[in-house]
């Protein structure tokens, strides 16, 4: 399977004072097109800031980041912008979902962004919550729902405009364990079934088995375990 994400020697630094603190370290990974690819790591060890940097939220103050071949490291925040509208998906600890909108409707409305045509953003809203199990519960809102299920339309939600690449950052720690397995076994039938890449982050032991390949940060560097 070819890349579609690589970095080269990335460092991101932060000044606090008097202080440079070093969230990451020359760090060099690659993630496979179709592949479920973890990032552990404790509080702290700089996986948030490397998924925010491979996702182009984010910039590094040294290094590069190919994502598709390309290197989208001094890509204007316009282009940048683009690339993450039309090419990637995004699912966020809380789940930040849209409270007075129904789950079809946040689903929607993420597809309205995307550029996508009325008819169409109906039967992809649809399709999208079938697939995450929520087909009978889509006119609910996310208060209605269990942190489970929202976590589900939040998902629904990033895969719906067809992305290249989803990447979850800490999508399971509000669950307990049994509501964690079922979110990211979600994600594994995505890849498995609809060759979705993803990548997360995680610090939970328990959702190891499920990824293709897992890299450890520990003090904004990977490390062999």
């Amino acid at each position: 399977m070819a890349d579609i994400i690589a970095t080269s020697n990335l460092c991101r630094y932060f000044e606090t004072g008097s202080e440079v603190v070093k969230a990451l370290q020359k760090v060099n990974i690659t993630v496979k097109k179709g592949s479920l690819t973890i990032l552990r790591g404790r509080s702290g060890s700089g996986k948030t800031t490397l998924i925010n940097i491979l996702g182009a939220m984010d910039r590094p103050t040294e290094g590069n980041v190919f994502f598709d071949e390309r290197d989208i490291t001094g890509l204007t925040d316009f282009e940048r912008d683009d690339i993450r509208r039309k090419d990637m998906g995004f699912v966020f600890q809380s789940g930040a979902l849209i409270g007075n909108m129904s789950a079809y409707e946040n689903v929607e409305f993420g597809l309205r962004i995307s550029g996508f045509e009325t008819k169409e953003r109906k039967v992809r809203a649809i399709e999208c919550l079938n697939m995450v199990g929520l087909g009978k519960r889509m006119n609910h809102r996310p208060g209605e729902l269990s942190g489970g299920e929202q976590q589900r339309v939040a998902i629904a939600r990033a895969v719906a405009h067809m992305p290249k690449i989803v990447f979850a950052d800490e999508p399971t720690s509000a669950l307990d364990t049994t509501m964690g397995i079922q979110v990211v076994k979600i994600f594994r039938d995505l890849v498995q079934n609809h060759g979705l890449t993803v990548v997360m982050t995680t610090h939970d032991p328990s959702m190891m088995e499920i990824a293709d390949q897992v890299y450890t940060l520990r003090d904004g560097e990977t490390v062999n375990e």
